[in-house]
């Protein structure tokens, strides 16, 4: 679908600002790559072949005696005896020597009459966020080639960790900062282009309801219902969306008796197609000035929930947790590193980005 000329300047503007450009590109395959972290850190293979027929184990379930062995569980592909059972076609026992079976079979020697030689087919880092790793030694380990980035003090990836982590703290961005853009906009154009009672009303329940602890609120309902990753996006966006209402309302209560605006009301538009046709793009480049401050804030404030033990679930791979750590082991500086360029990274990009849009709204902006 071909741009309208007014989108195809702003995007002409946005492509000039290099930096914005840039970190769009770097962003967007950062965050691609994040959503197949399952095919890319993961303690399953992405294929089995087994006797001739291929299971997908990143997608199902499959247990143990689906590959020769004796249990219903779920099969542990990195166990020996499964590696083995797999390797082999499941025809010999595996409990003893695994580790040479696998061998013979990689080499090419038959062990068995009916030999059906099978394969896994691993992801680039074979653990996932949560999966305990077996290394010598004591927590956390230093990175090495299994390790890349090391391992936390409960001997989990941190690479692996990162991974997920980052595309779950851009995935919990964007919703809160969607929902709490939405409500804030729509808050602050009403109370801009109607004003009177609407507008004072709507002002002092912003005054009382921007008063009440946010932190103390989301600790008290944690602790009733428990903590879930819905219930933190919720609570949330309860209490950001005042963030833009001040601005938009400005915004509104300076452009809702120019001429045009008079002319549609007079033409008969409805005062919705007034608001958000005609007003909100004059309004946008305000807004977008406070979008970075409102997307930055939200990672940080989910980092800082993580790091004082009330934000996600303990399972769930936190960035803010990986924080916690680098503070509790300070005899293993790659968890601050990590930690700091994981967030400098990422808050840098967002702002670069959301500069570059905020640019390409503004219609006195020009890039040479």
């Amino acid at each position: 679908m071909a741009l309208s000329p007014l989108n195809q300047r702003r995007w002409t503007n946005f492509k000039r600002n290099k930096r914005a450009l840039w970190s769009l590109i770097i962003f967007s395959v950062l965050f691609t790559l994040s959503l197949f972290a399952e095919f890319i850190a993961n303690d399953k293979p992405i294929l089995v072949s087994y006797r001739g027929e291929i299971y997908a184990p990143v997608f199902k379930f499959y247990p143990e005696t689906q590959f020769g062995g004796d249990f219903r569980t779920e099969a542990v592909y990195s166990d020996p005896e499964v590696r083995c059972l797999i390797t082999t076609g499941g025809n010999i026992d595996c409990f003893d020597e695994p580790e040479a079976l696998i061998e013979q079979a990689d080499q090419g020697i038959e062990t068995g009459d009916d030999f059906h030689k099978g394969w896994m087919l691993w992801p680039v880092i074979p653990f996932k966020y949560d999966t305990i790793v077996d290394v010598r030694g004591v927590a956390p380990s230093a990175p090495d080639g299994s390790n890349w980035l090391g391992t936390d003090d409960t001997k989990r990836d941190v690479l692996a960790r990162v991974i997920y982590g980052f595309r779950l703290s851009i995935f919990y961005t964007l919703l809160v900062t969607g929902f709490a853009s939405v409500i804030g906009i729509a808050v602050g154009a009403a109370s801009g282009y109607f004003g009177g009672w609407f507008d004072l009303i709507s002002q002092r329940f912003i005054e009382i309801w921007t008063g009440i602890p946010s932190l103390y609120i989301i600790i008290i309902m944690f602790a009733i219902l428990g903590r879930s990753f819905w219930l933190l996006v919720l609570l949330t966006v309860l209490f950001s969306w005042p963030g833009l209402v001040g601005v938009v309302r400005a915004e509104f209560f300076r452009a809702r008796n120019f001429e045009y605006v008079r002319a549609a009301r007079a033409l008969g538009v409805s005062n919705a197609t007034i608001m958000f046709r005609h007003m909100l793009p004059n309004a946008m480049v305000a807004t977008l000035t406070l979008m970075p401050f409102l997307i930055t804030g939200t990672i940080a404030g989910l980092a800082s929930l993580d790091f004082l033990g009330f934000g996600l679930p303990s399972s769930a791979p936190s960035l803010g947790e990986m924080t916690l750590q680098a503070k509790q082991n300070l005899q293993a500086p790659w968890l601050a590193f990590t930690a700091f360029f994981t967030f400098a990274i990422m808050l840098s990009l967002l702002v670069f980005i959301f500069e570059g849009v905020r640019d390409a709204f503004d219609p006195r902006k020009t890039f040479l």
